[in-house]
This record gives C-alpha cells, structure tokens and sequence, in this order.
C-alpha cells in the first residue's frame, strides 16, 4: 500500500499560531496573530480620506482594517468503531471485518499519528476493547479474543462512544475524530427507565450535536430488515451503509471513503 501524502492526513482550520497561513479574514475586534499584507490591503482605499489621520503618519491604519490570519494544519484522525457482538448469525463475520479493517487503517495510518479504537456491546455493558492507538502491535493483542453473545445493549455502547470521543478531544484538540457503528439498530437493554431504542437515539443526538461525523453499517439482512440502523443513522445525522459482502477489505475502504469526505469532522473556527 503506497502513501499519497506524507504526514498527517488531513487538514483543519485551527486557532492556534501554528500552521500554513492561507487566508486572512476581518478580525472581529481581536488583535493577535494579524495578518499584516491584508491589513495594509484593506486599509489602502481609505488613505484619502484619512487626510488628518496622515499628518501625523505615513500610512493610517484603523481597528476597523484589521485582518486576522487563517490558518491550517494537518490534523490526526481518530476512527472509532463501535460493533454489536451480541449474538447473531452474523457476529462471527462481523468481528472478523472489523479486526481486518482495523488492521488496515493501523497500517494505513504508520508515521501519520492517526488512531484507531474499538468499542464491542453486548450482554449488559459496553467495553472498550481497544482504546484509541496508533499501535498495530496493541492492536493485535487485543483484537484476539473479543467477547461476543447476549443481548444488544445499543445505548450503553453509544454513551461510551460519546465518552471516549469527548476525551481523546480534550488530549487531542485537533483530532478529526469518525464514528463507524456496525449494528441492526435493534437495541434491547436500556440502561435507565426510558425504552430501549429511545434511550439509544438521545445518546445518537447527543453525538450529533458535538458534530461528529458518523456511520452507521447495517448488519441485518435484508430479508429481516425493519429499518431500525437507518433511523440510528438518522439520529446520527450520519449515512447508513448495508455492506452485502461484509469483508474487512470492503469495510476498510468504505471506512476510507468516510475520511476523505469533503469537511469531514474539520473544526470550522478561525
């Protein structure tokens, strides 16, 4: 497999004094990190009328010229997959598509400081089996033996998600982070009072609102389908794929065609 950029993999808007500078926009009243040659630029229309102002200077410049520097950097991205081992015809396979992919994406993402984690629900509880790393070695320790029967506990799964999402955040401000969650939708143990599937799509919306890109992969058949992973995806605000040949390569790749959206998980902020 060949690398087509050296690096970090992505790119994002960041606040910080660091990164190729690549534009600059009005600053809004903030005096840091200004972008001189913009500044001179939207100052320069208004040196006629700034008469008074040049007696005193060469060339007048006023708070409302101020242009500030955007800039970007390259990002890390974190890939989190979070898969349904409860009992099924399916989870076999299942587990094996994943482990494959994740294989992929660790190889894929030497020397580039991308992280990948694994998070399996089932029975009662969540459990992160593979916290977020950039490790193939970690990795295949892990990945050996992943516990799988029981019933589909769906929200306790997605609120660990939200939770391991929000601190790799906090560690990695930066992080481009993409939630891949490879289930039916069929979740039937809650964790509070609330049903099942209801309490799973509030966690789903919670995640949606932190603006983290998502992916559902639905892993029922076709045949049984009663649409329950698109209306998670909908919660998610997230596409909803159905893998009909669940093969770790075709995983990978569809994983890769979710980083390489346009936009995808980039922080907005200048």
């Amino acid at each position: 497999m060949m690398r087509r950029f050296p690096g970090r993999r992505s790119r994002t808007h960041t606040e910080r004094k660091r990164g190729r500078y690549i534009q600059a926009r009005p600053s809004a009243g903030k005096v840091d990190d200004l972008a001189f040659d913009a500044t001179l630029r939207a100052a320069a229309p208004f040196q006629r009328q700034r008469a008074e102002d040049r007696k005193r200077v060469a060339f007048s410049v006023r708070p409302s010229d101020y242009m500030r520097k955007v800039r970007v950097r390259r990002a890390a991205n974190l890939i989190l997959f979070l898969v349904d081992a409860s009992w099924s015809m399916a989870v076999a396979e299942r587990m094996q598509a994943t482990k494959g992919a994740i294989l992929s994406l660790l190889t894929d993402a030497y020397q580039r400081r991308d992280r990948v984690g694994l998070i399996v629900f089932q029975k009662n509880q969540a459990t992160l089996v593979l916290p977020p790393t950039n490790s193939v070695v970690l990795a295949n320790r892990a990945l050996v033996d992943i516990p799988v029967g029981g019933k589909t506990p769906l929200s306790a799964g997605l609120k660990m998600a939200h939770e391991v999402l929000q601190r790799e955040r906090l560690l990695h401000p930066d992080i481009m982070p993409l939630l891949i969650v490879l289930t039916d939708g069929a979740g039937n143990v809650a964790m509070g009072k609330m049903p099942p599937n209801e309490e799973a799509y509030r966690f789903a919306a919670q995640i949606a609102e932190e603006k983290v890109h998502s992916v559902v992969v639905n892993m029922e058949h076709a045949a049984f389908d009663q649409g329950l992973a698109q209306i998670l995806a909908d919660n998610l605000e997230a596409p909803c794929y159905s893998l009909t040949e669940l093969k770790a390569e075709n995983l990978y790749y569809a994983v890769r065609q979710e980083m390489n959206q346009p936009g995808a998980g980039v922080d907005e902020t200048h």
